[in-house]
């Protein structure tokens, strides 16, 4: 310890001196995250010879990790759903994994994620081995239909004696504002294509629009169903009495123990002390992110398959990743410099494409939807895998696909387009404030939100709105080879479950990371035993790196930089021991849940396809 103090010492003078107390601060406590959530991070010195899976909802699930170390720490001990998929497949194969403890209730997970989830549960059984389900609740005060739909994947399944079944369905709301803007002034004037478009309507509607009432009805009977039909077989219950029990929800822990929902009334300590006991003398709880940190498999050698990500609405700009803030988008600049490597890679056979996005920029959806053409015109497989929610520009940007693999609950399509403003011109002279200036052009004021739309500019928002749904159409019946008269009959902006889309044409295939991986193995020609690379792209930055760059607005080009880069990262690597010390001290307090539902959407002075 004492080596380490004055190694720590040394090296705090000489950072002191070369960059500045405030700096070298923040720089050291980047270090500091980044040994406890990247790298850095101890890990399972030995895996138990009878080791219990806990798989901890409370954690939190996320599609990919950021490179920024602030970032990362805000996700806490976040699963990454590839990850969690993978361990447990290794896990179901392990003979030192006995059994698995899904401890649920907790967090908000997607539809499309916990079917992935719920489907290597059932792998996870179907190598015999045994998985209970635990909650304290399902929904105080709250909707615990989808966390319950994951726990009844297991074989047995507890809830604590004080705890509800809250599986009451799905509810879609929201306000409609136009009566509240247009008392302060202010109109929204947007088109969209086409009646099924319903992004902006809160904007300019008083009530939901039939057609897109009848539209999310649709999507929700078809999530709804799903459920049921999986609780019932999950539970061996009839799907008459589950939808009599969703109807007639909430169920106290006794109730829910009468009806067959639940298997036994208990807490925490009773489950885990039963599962232990049953697995072995010897048996040991492990997270299941500590097991797949630990059992990670990162083969040398074999084909290379480029993992690429694009989560998030789509911006034409570079994307961002920040949990911190709650901003995820898929940066088009990125996404197509992604694709691009690996398209022009040799070595890349396939590419997987996960996408999970509500849409965006129009132009920034096209810029993306040029890349995966480009491989298809070039014989390079690319593999769509949807997660949560693949809509409109998230499905553009699909369409030109090898294949598309959906879970049943994604929601899809949305094929259609909206733009327009907000003109505020009533709402400033009610205020008294006189907007007034100069301009060269007759139509520089087009996205001004100080006056509304003339008729002419109306008249070319109209055409243009015309023209862009043709695009998106026409790129969608050449991806999926379909008529144009079947893709009309699909889109105008209509929403889709996964299983819906599957029988109109707009996916090819239900699944998740696995069956995707599967396919593109498949369509580059390689076994379907062989090992493969799955490679993201591109490449990580370097966490320190990224640092720099998101958070103190630099690259790192200096040798003399990145030299001290390196110093610290080897500063932290040393405080590992430390930290480890200090956590077992002070106790591991459970990870704060992490909201993964639908991103708000905005208004922008440009064509989006949301």
């Amino acid at each position: 310890m004492t080596r380490i103090i004055l190694f720590i010492l040394k090296c705090f003078v000489g950072l002191f001196a070369a960059v500045g107390f405030l700096v070298a601060a923040g720089i050291l406590f980047a270090g500091l995250l980044l040994q406890r959530f990247d790298g850095f991070e101890p890990q399972l010195a030995e895996l138990p010879e009878e080791t219990v899976l806990v798989l901890d909802m409370a954690d939190g699930l996320v599609e990919t990790q950021p490179d920024n170390p602030l970032a990362r720490a805000s996700l806490g001990s976040a699963l990454v759903l590839r990850d969690a998929i993978d361990g447990l497949h290794r896990a179901a194969r392990d003979e030192r994994v006995k059994a698995l403890i899904l401890r649920a209730g907790w967090g908000e997970p997607g539809l499309a994620q916990v079917q992935e989830l719920r489907a290597a549960i059932d792998d996870f059984r179907a190598q015999g081995k045994p998985v209970t389900a635990f909650a304290e609740t399902f929904g105080e005060a709250g909707n615990g239909t989808l966390h319950y739909y994951l726990a009844s994947a297991a074989g047995e399944l507890w809830v604590q004696p004080s705890g509800d079944i809250d599986i009451t369905g799905f509810s879609m709301q929201q306000p409609f504002l136009r009566q509240i803007l247009e008392d302060y002034g202010i109109r929204a004037q947007v088109g969209q294509r086409e009646e099924y478009k319903g992004a902006m309507a809160i904007f300019t509607e008083t009530r939901l629009p039939e057609p897109q009432r009848q539209n999310l009805q649709q999507y929700l009977n078809s999530s709804l169903s799903q459920i049921v039909t999986a609780v019932a077989k999950g539970r061996n219950l009839e799907t008459t009495a589950v939808r009599q029990l969703i109807d007639t929800a909430p169920h106290r822990g006794a109730d829910a123990l009468q009806a067959g929902l639940v298997d036994k009334l208990g807490y925490w300590d009773q489950v885990s002390g039963a599962v232990e006991t049953a697995a072995g003398p010897e048996s040991e709880l492990v997270s299941l992110r500590d097991y797949a940190r630990a059992t990670r498999e990162d083969p040398e050698d074999g084909p290379i398959i480029a993992l690429v990500h694009g989560s998030g609405p789509i911006v034409l700009e570079p994307g961002e990743n920040d949990p911190v803030f709650g901003r995820v988008r898929m940066g088009a600049a990125d996404v197509v410099n992604a694709l691009s490597q690996a398209i022009d890679d040799s070595e890349v056979a396939a590419i997987l494409f996960r996408v999970d996005s509500p849409g965006g920029s129009y132009v920034g959806s096209d810029a993306i939807w040029r890349e995966v053409q480009r491989a298809r015109d070039l014989g390079k497989p690319v593999v769509v895998s949807m997660g949560n929610i693949a809509g409109s520009g998230g499905y553009f940007v699909s369409a030109p696909a090898h294949s598309i693999v959906a879970q049943p609950g994604t929601l899809t399509g949305s094929i259609g387009v909206v733009t327009g403003k907000f003109a505020l011109n009533d709402f400033w002279r009610e205020l008294g404030v006189n907007w007034d200036g100069v301009q060269a052009g007759r139509r520089a004021n087009l996205w001004s939100s100080n006056a509304p739309f003339t008729r002419e500019e109306w008249e070319w928002l109209q055409t243009t709105l015309d023209a862009t749904y043709a695009d998106f159409t026409d790129k969608v019946a050449r991806g999926r080879n379909l008529s144009p008269e079947a893709v009309q009959a699909v889109a105008g902006g209509r929403i889709w479950s996964g299983e819906d889309a599957l029988a109109a044409g707009l996916v090819d295939d239900l699944g998740g990371y696995r069956k995707a991986l599967s396919v593109a193995k498949e369509a580059a020609g390689i076994p379907a035993d062989a090992t493969v690379r799955l490679l993201p792209y591109p490449e990580r930055r370097d966490p320190f790196s990224a640092f720099f760059e998101d958070t103190l607005g630099g690259e790192i080009d200096n040798p003399a930089a990145k030299a001290l880069v390196r110093s610290l990262a080897r500063l932290a690597q040393a405080l590992a021991p430390l930290i480890e010390a200090m956590e077992t001290m002070s106790g591991d307090p459970r990870g704060q849940t992490l909201h993964t539902g639908p991103l708000p959407q905005s208004v922008q002075p440009r064509q989006s396809v949301f």
